[in-house]
């Protein structure tokens, strides 16, 4: 189980793009409600999510999360102590960590990036405390997957399928979709 997680604000391409990529591969992708059940994206794109925050299970089952960005989205996770929590035990039990765009700043400021390379959106960048910001799209060092925005949503799903599955899984997918890198 991969635990996607949606607050009003969040930039809808960065969130379903991975989660459609993630489907595509076979994960088991569960999208949880950090603002209720239905969730406003950044755009007013509402989204309904398949799970409440209170019934996020935390166990060997899960296999990682993701942090989708978009403003106020990625403040609104910030704030939001179970998803702390969920970032805590991924942490802790080598599971796969997610952000995008924005959303990078919430591992920065828990002091998760330090020594790591990561990416963010334009302007986060002193947001990652410790990290060697690239300039890169998506970046992947251990168990931690950052990108920059929207643009390399479906390049970010790869990463994440890549660390959940395999490459040439991800590679297939990217292929049957038609993306051109």
């Amino acid at each position: 189980m991969f635990y996607v997680f949606l607050a009003n604000g969040f930039e809808e391409i960065e969130a379903l793009a991975p989660v459609d990529f993630l489907k595509r591969m076979g994960v088991e992708v569960v999208t949880v409600g950090v603002s209720g059940d239905v969730i406003n994206g950044a755009h007013n794109i509402r989204v309904v999510a398949d799970i409440p925050l209170c019934e996020v299970q935390l166990n060997d089952e899960l296999q990682g999360v993701m942090l989708p960005g978009g403003m106020p989205g990625a403040d609104n996770l910030d704030k939001c102590p179970g998803v702390h929590k969920a970032i805590d035990y991924c942490i802790a039990n080598n599971k796969v960590v997610s952000a995008i765009c924005a959303a990078p700043f919430v591992l920065g400021k828990k002091g998760l990036l330090e020594g790591k390379n990561a990416t963010c959106f334009p302007g986060f960048e002193g947001e990652l405390k410790g990290a060697t910001v690239l300039p890169d799209g998506v970046v992947t060092d251990g168990n931690i997957i950052t990108a920059r925005g929207a643009g390399v949503a479906w390049e970010f799903g790869a990463a994440i399928g890549t660390a959940l599955m395999n490459k040439e899984k991800s590679d297939g997918i990217l292929k049957a979709i038609q993306w051109k890198k």
